[in-house]
């Protein structure tokens, strides 16, 4: 446990430097999703009905931040095991005294303390050019939040499993950003069958918090069953499926090609 504090901090902290060191790279990626949330808050205003502007602008706000955060949990490790197969770093990693999955999920970690705190101004920032003010209620975002990482986690576990074994997986990682998109933006009212993917739940969840006001005792058993559901199932399937692939990697030979 020790050894994965270590990492952790170690991993946390790698993660802010490339954050500040790389000053261009973060304002850019900060200003493009800026520049989204003001293309689709136009867009509202223009061909959306003017007694619902308030809320829908809401609605984007929220489902934007999620969409930018949950693009960065799920590429996350893909983009770190392509890149050190490119730079033909993979294979140290597996020589490490812990395990590589632990590694991977410290880094992970170290990203969403990090980009947690650019949501959070990008939040604030977004909320002050709207003009539009949500519901934050600390006491009850935080534990559905929690709960919601999880299958993002787990999810972007089974996509690490596929760069470990394909290696170049950029492409599907582009296609990603869409599904996410699909994920994060369309309502659970709309296509309840949803409530099955990852991390939607979360996002309704915490949607009906920021926007309604809703409190932890405003939701159902119902609603709990999914999201802790949701969590578990995706959490362990994802970590199984990236151990399974790990093995397959290292019994035929992949992780020293690229």
């Amino acid at each position: 446990m020790t050894s994965f504090w270590n990492v952790l901090r170690v991993n946390t902290k790698m993660e802010y430097l490339e954050l500040v060191r790389y000053k261009a790279n973060t304002i850019s990626l900060l200003l493009t999703f800026y520049i989204i949330f003001i293309a689709m808050m136009f867009g509202i205003q223009v061909i959306g009905d003017p007694a619902q502007a308030g809320t829908n602008t809401q609605f984007v706000i929220v489902n934007y931040i999620f969409w930018y955060f949950a693009m960065m949990v799920l590429q996350s490790i893909g983009w770190t095991i392509s890149d050190e197969a490119m730079k033909g770093t993979l294979e140290q990693l597996f020589m490490s005294p812990v395990s590589p999955w632990k590694i991977f999920l410290s880094r992970m970690f170290g990203m969403i303390f990090n980009h947690f705190i650019l949501v959070i101004f990008l939040l604030f920032v977004s909320m002050a050019t709207a003009g539009q003010w949500l519901n934050l209620n600390p006491v009850a975002i935080i534990p559905i939040l929690l709960l919601t990482l999880a299958s993002m986690i787990g999810t972007s576990f089974v996509i690490a499993g596929m760069a470990l074994i394909f290696k170049q997986v950029s492409a599907f990682l582009q296609i990603l950003q869409f599904i996410i998109a699909g994920l994060t933006f369309v309502p659970l009212s709309v296509a309840p069958f949803m409530v099955a993917a990852p991390f939607v739940k979360g996002v309704d969840m915490t949607r009906q918090v920021m926007i309604h006001g809703y409190t932890l005792a405003d939701f159902t058993m119902g609603d709990y069953a999914w999201l802790i559901g949701n969590a578990i199932v995706y959490g362990i399937i994802g970590v199984g499926i990236y151990l399974a692939c790990e093995k397959y990697a290292m019994k035929k030979g992949l992780l020293g090609h690229y």
